[in-house]
């Protein structure tokens, strides 16, 4: 399946830039049955710095927002062509080793709730590690936690969200990589997008998780949509949480407050 993405985020700004700098990770990845026809990004207010592949591959661009600007705009758009491979993207690779997706961090700290899951995902499942566990460790967690926007932020971690009882896609999917760890699997956070059936304009871009098995590798789970990605998904970045694979992050100088605006859309 060929997709077409047009990816527009618009930050304005109360009072004139003194110095700001993004760090965009908007380019999807070629490879594991995805592969990228065409793709472009328009700074619109900014210029770019530097383009680079960062340690989990992820293609990262830096931009300098120009002095004295109160609107940014980055277009990201292209066409994506997709198999669909039931969420199986198969051998560890890159310059990231696997070890390193078995570490916690801040957003994947585990408390006593997610530590509770898990220790009944083990009495549940004595084979745990098969992919008939990890889909019902997906389904428990979305029955756990609502998804239901404007309760969480990209500051909310794990064990919050699950306390919590409701969330979004990123919570879902640092629940799943969270316990994951904890039974021993590297797990690992994934930016991307996915054509929703009926919708063209969409206000975010989504997030899942992969966990790492012994025989198939990396393969993917949406939490959220309750499947393993397939023909719809488009995978972008790659981190041990949000933090390492966010679409857009910054630092900006200087008073006044910003406004954020996203305009996504995703059709075949």
């Amino acid at each position: 399946m060929r997709l077409k993405i047009t990816h527009v985020t618009t930050y304005t700004f109360d009072t004139p830039v003194h110095y700001a700098l993004q760090q965009l990770r908007l380019i999807p990845k070629s490879g594991h049955g995805q592969s990228v026809i065409a793709w472009s990004s328009t700074i619109n207010g900014g210029t770019k710095q530097l383009e680079f592949d960062d340690l989990f591959s992820n293609h990262t661009e830096l931009v300098m927002v120009d002095s004295g600007a109160t609107r940014v705009e980055i277009i990201s758009e292209g066409d994506v062509e997709i198999e669909d491979r039931g969420g199986l993207i198969g051998k560890h690779g890159g310059m990231a080793p696997l070890w390193l997706f078995r570490e916690t961090t801040p957003l994947t700290t585990p408390g006593p709730l997610l530590r509770q899951l898990a220790s009944w995902m083990r009495g549940a499942f004595p084979d745990w590690g098969g992919v008939e566990s990890l889909h019902a460790l997906s389904s428990e967690i979305a029955e756990a936690v609502t998804y239901e926007t404007g309760h969480t932020d990209s500051s909310t971690g794990a064990e919050e969200a699950l306390s919590a009882g409701h969330g979004v896609c990123q919570d879902h999917a640092h629940i799943m990589i969270a316990v994951a760890r904890l039974m021993g699997h590297p797990a690992r956070y994934v930016s991307g997008y996915l054509m929703m059936d009926g919708v063209v304009e969409q206000s975010a871009s989504h997030a899942w998780a992969e966990v790492w098995t012994e025989g198939l590798g990396w393969i993917g789970f949406d939490v959220s949509n309750g499947i393993c990605p397939d023909a719809r998904y488009v995978r972008v970045a790659t981190g041990r949480d949000y933090r390492d694979a966010a679409p857009i992050h910054g630092l900006r100088q200087g008073a006044g407050g910003e406004a954020l605006h996203v305009a996504l859309q995703v059709q075949q």
